[in-house]
């Protein structure tokens, strides 16, 4: 959102424009010579008057920022002589290698850490729902020692051991410990397997509308992404090979179960479809299963992965703890072919010398006890109170703007506007109203979707929230 000045504050108004202007001077997105607006444009800009844009164009001057000839416009000085410059970061912040976030993200991203607005967009648990990790209440805790210094590149031996039961026993895969990779959060293994497995100008497909389209990783790693289209059950596989054909396809990323955003399941049939083409074109697979556990209570539980069915080294699995046990643990893992695995850990350990050794114990002695599975059922309850809760206010307040899916497990309900309208204006209308939710677009969706998420807000703020939607969709 454009920068304008805040009439309330104490200091001139004519002065917060001048300390604007100076400072994207000094910090080089106004270089010397450059063209500053008309007085009368940039006072229709900020909504003031045209005699306090020239009282702060005067101030500027009297530093010897700025010069001015009667008829001939203001423009910053060419020499700036006296004055302490720093490097052009506007060109460096806008540059290098990883690309900032898009600005609708951005946008949605201040929104969110504002106390004051209700959050309908934020994928995470409320901090009641995130267990206690005290050394008290793990289970054999006092055989913990927390070892301080770097971990292994793999991932600590015996979390690995953990997670091969684990990744047995509640997802049906067959990994060895020499298999998994464990990372610092589930993007952290698709950030690796950007940079390290393919290699600028590579073509990838991914399901239309996407999570991962809303990661600058990829563009940053200078792929191309292509769009696989989807039904009710996910993507439609006989696309791969449409798209490989004409853009020799490289990799395929996709979320099969409870996908992000639309919570849809891939069929068991589909998945099997899906890995053979796949497996005949000889395109690795990889499969986020972030929200794979989060089935909700009453709903029908979803087909095992897509790992599970494969035996050729074809799917690369990446999951984590942030969407069942606490985001704040920064724990994933990647599962996948021992020779990638290797690969893999070698730039990790370059990159970071390795996930905290805490937070790896602390995830072991969660996964390897009893209170996963109660994790999972106190989730599976409260999910069906929050979607309930969302459901009945989507139902009375948006009906008549709306059409909706219910979601058999996650975090979200993924809803589409009968009248499709600007998704900025609507987003910053809402955020002015005091609530904010996704639009489709951050996932590559059409105009007209948007995510509504209801794993962090309580029941009477999921309302009032949905109710403050309707009334900016009743104004447009």
């Amino acid at each position: 959102m454009e920068w304008k000045p805040d009439k309330h504050k104490e200091q001139p108004v004519y002065q917060q424009i001048a300390k604007r202007l100076e400072q994207q001077i000094i910090e080089g997105e106004l270089p010397p010579g450059s063209s500053l607006p008309a007085e009368r444009v940039l006072a229709r800009r900020y909504g003031v008057n045209r005699g306090t844009v020239s009282a702060a164009y005067e101030e500027l001057r009297s530093l010897g920022l700025l010069q001015s000839w009667q008829g001939s416009g203001t423009w910053v000085s060419q020499h700036l002589w006296g004055v302490k410059q720093m490097p052009n970061w506007y060109k460096y912040t806008n540059g290098g290698a990883f690309l900032p976030a898009y600005p609708l993200a951005k946008r949605i991203q201040e929104a969110c850490f504002d106390p004051a607005i209700i959050n309908l967009a934020k994928a995470e648990l409320t901090s009641s729902m995130i267990p206690s990790l005290t050394l008290e209440k793990i289970e054999a805790a006092s055989e913990m020692r927390f070892e301080l210094g770097y971990a292994h590149p793999k991932g600590d031996p015996k979390l690995r051991e953990v997670l091969a039961k684990h990744l047995q026993e509640e997802y049906g895969i067959t990994a060895s410990p020499e298999e998994i990779l464990v990372t610092s959060g589930a993007q952290q293994a698709l950030h690796l397997i950007s940079l390290c497995l393919l290699s600028p100008g590579d073509a990838i497909a991914m399901e239309g509308p996407s999570y991962s389209y809303s990661l600058p990783l990829f563009s940053s790693a200078g792929l191309r992404l292509y769009r696989l289209p989807m039904d009710q059950e996910g993507i439609l596989p006989e696309a791969i090979k449409t798209l490989h054909q004409e853009h020799r396809i490289r990799m395929v990323f996709a979320n099969p179960t409870y996908h992000n955003p639309t919570s849809s399941v891939m069929s068991q049939a589909r998945r099997r479809h899906l890995l053979e083409i796949c497996q005949e074109l000889r395109i690795p697979l990889v499969e986020d299963d972030a929200y794979g556990a989060l089935s909700i209570k009453g709903g029908k539980k979803p087909p095992l992965p897509v790992k599970a069915m494969d035996t050729s080294g074809t799917v690369l699995y990446v999951n984590s703890t942030s969407k069942t046990v606490a985001p704040g643990l920064r724990i994933g893992w990647l599962v996948g072919p021992r020779s990638v695995i290797e690969r893999l850990a070698d730039a990790k350990q370059q990159m970071d010398f390795g996930t905290s050794s805490v937070s790896q114990q602390l995830a072991r002695h969660f996964l390897e006890s009893t209170q996963w599975r109660k994790q999972l059922e106190r989730l599976a309850d409260y999910l069906f109170v929050q979607r309930g809760a969302m459901l009945d206010a989507i139902e009375r307040e948006l009906k008549e703007y709306a059409v909706w899916d219910i979601p058999e497990g996650s975090f979200h309900v993924w809803c589409r506007l009968l009248q499709p309208m600007d998704e900025q204006e609507l987003l910053d209308a809402a955020i002015r109203e005091g609530v904010v939710f996704t639009p489709g677009s951050v996932y590559g969706a059409e105009k007209g979707w948007l995510r509504l998420t209801y794993s962090w807000e309580n029941m009477m703020q999921i309302a009032e929230g949905v109710r403050r939607l309707g009334k900016v969709l009743r104004t447009k």
